[in-house]
């Protein structure tokens, strides 16, 4: 199976966008258009030169599609050619959901100190928070705050699975707390968009823990006031989070292709030794099973949103603020 190499010239404003395709044998320049038709010549190439441009492309997981980066973010990280929702970090989702200039976030100076002294052979557990903030501009592994939706005031909490793959540590947990406690004394409804692998195995049982506590503010939040929460399960959604908060919802809604499951293929394979369908842990046959309520594609999840909050009493502060 050929494989396609990222590449490109990001100035380039031809009709012709230029890349690389090889496979174990042979590798060959190619012409690619814009609509995704490629053209090959029997020029040779080094392989080592497809590095140097790779940073212009995301390759589809599902379709191998090129997706020039530089329109990827304008179409929500949804793949041109087969439409699969490719992962998206915390940022680009509080600016898909939330209002132009609305967004108030809570907590930002919040990040993990080792609460347990955790011992590895590997980088150490500060150094690696250090990394992942330099990488990717956070200081944890959600960002939550408040902003209006379609002129609906709301508090949002949005996981990053780029930051130690979205794991729920100590200040995640505390984090979406006080985020709920906050949605509670206001009388907001709250929406938190899961993307995690699970518990952060650094902070032991303490990361355990985050999953009673949030919870019981949920717990407080939905039964003694009963108020909306809306939770968004994303790719991937596993472990402590589905356990806990991911499937509390009053409202679940799932992204489509999402991989959402407790324990995952492998982990469930090696242990049970029994070989676990390919694709039974996606959205899709989830839906069927009826694991959640709604399975949304993400062009139109902010719309659906702000017609479930109006069905459920919370309207704009201002009509002529729906968008």
């Amino acid at each position: 199976m050929d494989t396609y190499i990222l590449s490109g010239n990001e100035n380039d404003s031809n009709s012709y966008i230029y890349g690389y395709i090889f496979n174990e044998s042979k590798s060959s320049l190619i012409q690619t258009s814009k609509d995704g038709n490629y053209f090959k010549n029997n020029k040779s190439l080094d392989l080592d030169i497809t590095q140097k441009y790779k940073s212009l492309w995301v390759l589809c997981e599902n379709c191998y599609e090129l997706n020039y980066k530089r329109f990827l973010k304008a179409k929500m990280n949804i793949c041109e050619g087969c439409g699969y929702h490719l992962k998206m970090n915390s940022s680009d989702r509080i600016e898909l959901l939330i209002d132009p200039g609305t967004w108030d976030p809570m907590d930002e100076d919040m990040f993990s100190l080792d609460p347990i002294e955790f011992d590895s052979e590997e980088e150490p557990y500060k150094d690696r928070i250090d990394s992942y903030q330099r990488e990717t501009g956070l200081t944890e592994a959600v960002q939550t705050g408040t902003g209006r939706l379609k002129g609906i005031p709301v508090a949002i909490g949005v996981m990053d699975f780029q930051f130690i793959g979205g794991s729920m540590g100590s200040v995640v947990g505390e984090k979406l707390t006080r985020l709920i406690e906050y949605a509670t004394n206001k009388l907001l409804p709250l929406i938190i968009v899961c993307a995690s692998g699970g518990a952060r195995m650094q902070e032991g049982s303490l990361s355990l823990m985050q999953m009673a506590k949030i919870s019981s503010a949920l717990y407080h939040y939905q039964v003694t006031k009963k108020l909306l929460y809306v939770s968004i399960l994303t790719s991937p959604t596993t472990g402590g989070v589905t356990a806990s908060f991911g499937m509390l919802g009053d409202i679940i809604i799932a992204e489509p292709n999402a991989y959402i499951a407790f324990a995952g293929k492998r982990v469930i394979e090696q242990t049970l030794n029994e070989t676990i369908p390919e694709g039974s842990q996606e959205a899709e046959p989830l839906f069927e099973k009826g694991l959640f309520d709604l399975m949304v594609p993400r062009n139109i999840l902010k719309g659906v949103l702000s017609e479930l909050l109006q069905l459920h009493d919370f309207f704009p502060f201002n009509q002529n603020e729906i968008k």
